[in-house]
């Protein structure tokens, strides 16, 4: 498969195996000549609201087969695509509306009041119900179109295969927001070639086939969980998507079910399935291999998580956003041997460790992980300040600290960003730092990560209270649950007299987490 574009493979395979299955939900299997048919129609529509080359697009729907072929066919026309999570609050999805200047956004129809006070030049609804007057009659006149649940748009004829094409393989096809170092949201630049060549060397270690199924618990819009859903589409495979995990059995069922051959997971994915299922009572005679990364998981789950899927191969992974999700792997045959390490570069990826002064250090002296190659973000959308603290030279400057083997793996020691991954998601420090702030029994706050044997990792504040207040950790808990999502809220307060800071007054990070574990 030697085109650089998602839409091009699901058209290919289209071709030569249209009745396989593509991608399959709880409620059923979409094939690949179906998707594809899905892809022709929506860009259609997008083409006759007059979508140009790099508009970008919100894409805010559920996962699935619509939401997929929505993207898609904006892609194909030469859009970039914002895909945002559905439970964003409204001033972030105002903040990523005023950045992208985006025309046009997808929703689900519950979603659609909300999405129409953005004032979009045309919202697409993804609707379940007919007819739909409830909907309408909630929008306030804002321009709307739907998207029918079998893929068909009113008025609307499928433009083949060879109309439109984006202008190049290194155009923006994504915008995939994370916390920045801010906290504000911050759209990482993905392009036709970054998801390309990580979907290419993905393929390749995994050795995946047409005849592999993924089951995705992750969703679309994280980078980890889109490369199961592209390195499928290049191998003419099938993602099943199921997100019920909040009944991990029930999932385990369906990917026995389903005939699932691979599974992907964060740290806290593997652990509910530890405390909570007996994996083991479940047969998963067809899974081949296990992928987990999304933050470090705790030795002992790495070694439950081997054991108990075995014979089927757990694959230890490192990556980040900025790198279009993978940057290693370790594989499954050097487990015991590099215990500890997150592996070797993929395919077209190199790995370096440098000192504070970007030199390139010997083997086994712990340093700055770089990375550099194919599947590197060209930079943060329109914020240069803050793409030249991550790429130097075309090298990412991936925050965290490690070293590199005689062998070249890497093993990672700490982090440098003031980000967390808390439950998989990546969360500024900042943000959690400015909601306790406004405590007024406060006076000053600072929250490090330490970790966490579910999480991976886990938020710690460290709170300084104002003269003669009386507080305790239980109220800052409280507030925290209030003003944050729940995965954000710290799991630990610790009361300090006073933060400790560096030589410049920056506040210590390392010492604090030292705090903790003293």
């Amino acid at each position: 498969m030697n085109a650089p574009f998602a839409h091009a493979w699901l058209f290919e395979h289209a071709r030569t195996a249209g009745g396989a299955p593509c991608i399959g939900t709880p409620s059923g299997w979409t094939s690949y000549a179906d998707l594809a048919a899905r892809v022709r129609t929506l860009r259609a529509a997008l083409g006759s609201r007059d979508l140009a080359r790099g508009d970008i697009v919100i894409n805010a729907m559920t996962d699935g087969p619509t939401s997929i072929a929505f993207t898609l066919a904006a892609q194909s026309l030469g859009a970039c695509v914002a895909e945002i999570d559905r439970t964003l609050d409204a001033a972030a999805v105002a903040a990523i509306r005023r950045e992208t200047r985006a025309r046009f956004a997808a929703c689900e129809g519950r979603d659609a009041p909300a999405l129409a006070s953005h004032s979009f030049e045309c919202l697409w609804i993804h609707h379940r119900e007919d007819p739909a007057q409830r909907i309408a009659a909630k929008l306030n006149g804002a321009t709307f179109a739907w998207l029918k649940e079998d893929g068909t748009v009113d008025g609307v004829r499928a433009l083949d295969d060879a109309e439109g094409e984006p202008s190049g393989d290194q155009a923006p096809a994504l915008l995939v927001y994370t916390s920045g170092s801010t906290g504000a949201p911050r759209g990482v630049i993905q392009t036709h070639k970054n998801l390309a060549a990580n979907a290419r060397a993905i393929v390749r270690y995994l050795g995946l086939t047409q005849g592999d199924r993924a089951c995705l618990v992750l969703p679309l819009h994280y980078c980890y969980g889109k490369s199961v859903l592209l390195t499928h589409l290049y191998a003419g495979g099938s993602v099943y998507i199921d997100h019920r995990f909040m009944y991990p059995r029930v999932v385990l069922e369906a990917m026995a079910a389903e005939r699932c051959t691979g599974f992907a997971g964060v740290p806290l994915t593997f652990e509910l399935l530890k405390r909570q299922v007996d994996v083991r009572s479940v047969p998963l005679p067809d899974l081949r291999y296990v992928t987990q990364a999304g933050g470090a998981m705790h030795p002992d789950t790495i070694d439950w998580a081997r054991e108990t899927f075995r014979p089927a191969q757990l694959f230890v992974m490192y990556g980040q956003t900025e790198a279009t999700a993978r940057i290693s792997y370790l594989p499954p045959e050097r487990a015991s041997d590099k215990r500890g390490s997150v592996g070797r570069p993929i395919d077209g990826l190199t790995l370096r460790i440098v000192d504070d002064e970007g030199n390139v250090m010997p083997a086994r002296s712990v340093g700055h992980v770089w990375a550099s190659g194919e599947s590197i973000t060209p930079g943060y959308f329109e914020a240069a300040e803050e793409t030249s603290r991550i790429l130097k030279n075309g090298w990412l400057i991936t925050g965290d600290l490690g070293y590199l083997d005689e062998e070249g793996f890497l093993y990672l020691t700490g982090r440098t960003k003031e980000i967390l991954k808390l439950g998989g998601h990546r969360v500024s420090a900042k943000e959690i730092e400015e909601v306790l702030a406004r405590h007024p029994a406060v006076l000053e706050v600072a929250v490090a990560g330490t970790t966490d044997e579910v999480a991976g990792e886990a938020a710690v504040a460290f709170v300084v209270k104002r003269p003669d207040a009386d507080l305790v950790d239980d109220e800052i808990r409280r507030w925290a649950r209030e003003h944050l999502a729940a995965y954000k809220v710290p799991r630990d307060v610790v009361f300090l007299a006073a933060l400790p800071r560096t030589a410049n007054g920056k506040i210590a990070r390392a010492e604090l987490v030292g705090e903790k574990s003293g």
